[in-house]
């Protein structure tokens, strides 16, 4: 597909692609370089380098190891944490390059914009885990992570064809992550004050 095709189309893309990014960075990068490198679609020339060779093999190996770490209840949340200073700036790199200046360069205003989307799926996806983490079984983060992962393949492969499409799913998951979280914390309180009664 030919971002370029639509005019709204761009911008829509890079916005997903901003909020995928603070969910699993390397995977969305490395999944647009490869739809950007088999021609499933068309990258401005800022952005032509994710194609590469090299970075899609430096991506596809930090996925596996994302992959990985983001199975460990505890080390996934201190990924989380280190990975705040990728996630969100490659957000906003995504967002710039979405809205370009007259030159052809990202703009500030889409540098912004995706950098704060990308700031929200990260946060909600972090404190998501960090929730999730205060159980002591790793059934429930095992389950989470893959449900991320399939997440971001699927709306990654759903942006390539139809980005408006995308962009509504990516805000169902932003509604279901805030959901997810308020009823988290609910149950987290009520098991401390359980425990906190037996106790006593």
């Amino acid at each position: 597909m030919d971002i370029s095709a639509h005019p709204a189309a761009p911008f829509v893309l890079g916005i997903v692609l901003a909020w995928l990014a603070g969910v699993r960075v390397y995977l969305t990068i490395f999944g647009v370089g490869l739809a950007a490198y088999f021609g499933w679609m068309e990258l401005p020339e800022s952005v032509a380098l994710a194609k590469s060779p090299v970075v899609l093999a430096v991506c596809g190996a930090l996925a596996v190891v994302e992959f990985l770490t983001d199975k460990l209840p505890g080390v996934d949340s201190v990924w989380d944490l280190v990975h705040t200073l990728v996630r969100i700036p490659a957000g906003a790199f995504l967002g710039g390059i979405a809205l370009p200046t007259d030159s052809g360069e990202a703009s500030v205003a889409g540098m912004v914009l995706g950098g704060t989307v990308a700031a929200l799926s990260h946060s909600l996806k972090s404190g998501t885990r960090a929730l999730i983490n205060t159980s002591p079984e790793p059934a429930s983060n095992w389950t989470a992570s893959v449900a991320e992962d399939g997440l971001v393949l699927a709306t990654l492969a759903l942006a390539i064809a139809h980005p408006w499409w995308a962009l509504g799913f990516v805000m169902l998951a932003t509604v279901a992550f805030a959901v997810a979280i308020v009823l988290l914390f609910r149950l987290v309180r009520h098991v401390a004050r359980r425990v906190r009664a037996a106790v006593a």
